[in-house]
C-alpha cells in the first residue's frame, strides 16, 4: 500500500476516537454572517457545541480558500497553497464541515467542491475567517454530546489538527449512539473503519461529515489520482455487512495539488490516509 513518510514519529494509537451521543437535524446558514458564525449559531440553537455538516449547495461571497500543495520545507510531508479569493459569489456543489474548537473558540475544518462566478470549477479547504454566507441556504447537521473535535498539535504530521476529545455533556436532546473519529496517516481508509466497527461490535453505521486527505486516490470506476496530496470530502458513506465481512462504501470528491478534481467511490484496500480523516459514525446496529 502507498505510504508517505511524515516528519514526526508515528503515534501508537492509529485511531483517535470518543464515543458520544448525537442527533441529526437541519438548519439554515444565515445570509450575511461569516460562515463560521452561521455554523456555530445553527448548532448552538439545537444545544450542541459542535459536530459535523453535510452541505449539498450554498452561496458564499466573499470567499477564501487554499488547496493542497507540495511542502517547501521538510517540516511537513505536504502543505497548503497560497490563499485564493474568487470574485463574486461562489456556489458550493458538495462539502463537509467539522465544527469544533481551536484555541478555546469555535472553529471549523471544511473541504468542498464548487463553481465560481464565471463557471470555473474548483475545490479545496475553505478559510473560516474570510468566508461569508452570500445567500441563506439549508444544511444537514449531526450534533455531538459528550465529545467535540479540538485542534491540537500533532507531532506526527507537524500540523495542528482536529481530533475528537471527551467533553462534558450539555444535556442536548440526542437519539443515536455515535463515535467521533480521527484516522491517522498511512492506513487504508475503508479497512480502518471496517476494523474499528468490528472491534466495537458495530454491524451497521452511517458516516456523517468526513473531512481529510488520502495519498492520491483509486476509484472503483478505474479513475486513478496520482498526485499524492489531496483534500477530500465524503459525499456519502456507510459501513454494512457484505460478502467480505463488514464493508465500507465511500463516495468522495477531492482536489489534488495540481488543481484537478475527481469524484466517485473509493476502492477498498487501496486508499491510505495522507494527513488525517475526521468523521462521525452514526451507529445503526
Amino acid at each position: 500500500m502507498r505510504s508517505i513518510t511524515q516528519p514526526g514519529v508515528p503515534v501508537s494509537d492509529r485511531i483517535q476516537w470518543v464515543e458520544a451521543r448525537g442527533r441529526a437535524f437541519s438548519f439554515t446558514m444565515e445570509q450575511g454572517l461569516p460562515l463560521l458564525e452561521a455554523a456555530h449559531r445553527g448548532f448552538a440553537a439545537h444545544g450542541f457545541a459542535g459536530g459535523v455538516l453535510d452541505i449539498r449547495g450554498g452561496a458564499l461571497g466573499p470567499f477564501a480558500y487554499v488547496m493542497p500543495a507540495l511542502s517547501k520545507t521538510p517540516d511537513h510531508a505536504a502543505f497548503y497553497s497560497e490563499t485564493y479569493r474568487p470574485a463574486g459569489v461562489t456556489h458550493l456543489t458538495t462539502a463537509t464541515m467539522t465544527l469544533g474548537v481551536r484555541d478555546g473558540a469555535p472553529f471549523f475544518h471544511c473541504h468542498a467542491l464548487w463553481t465560481e462566478e464565471g463557471g470555473r470549477n474548483g475545490g479545496g479547504h475553505i478559510l473560516p475567517e474570510e468566508t461569508i454566507v452570500a445567500e441563506s441556504f439549508d444544511v444537514e447537521a449531526f450534533g455531538l454530546d459528550g465529545a467535540i473535535f479540538a485542534a491540537e498539535p500533532d507531532p506526527e504530521t507537524g500540523f495542528k489538527l482536529f481530533g475528537p476529545v471527551a467533553a462534558a455533556p450539555r444535556a442536548a436532546r440526542t437519539d443515536r449512539r455515535a463515535f467521533a473519529l480521527r484516522l491517522r496517516p498511512n492506513q487504508d481508509f475503508a479497512g480502518c473503519l471496517e476494523d474499528f466497527c468490528h472491534a466495537q461490535g458495530i454491524s451497521s453505521a452511517r458516516i456523517r461529515g468526513g473531512v481529510g486527505s488520502t495519498i492520491g486516490a483509486r476509484f472503483e470506476s478505474g479513475v486513478v489520482v496520482e498526485p499524492f496530496a489531496t483534500e477530500l470530502t465524503i459525499a456519502a458513506g456507510a459501513i454494512a455487512p457484505g460478502g467480505d465481512g463488514l464493508e465500507a462504501t465511500l463516495d468522495v470528491a477531492l482536489v489534488d495539488y495540481t488543481g484537478a478534481l475527481a469524484q466517485g467511490r473509493l476502492v477498498r484496500g487501496d486508499n491510505p490516509v495522507l494527513m488525517t480523516m475526521e468523521l462521525v459514525l452514526e451507529v445503526a446496529a
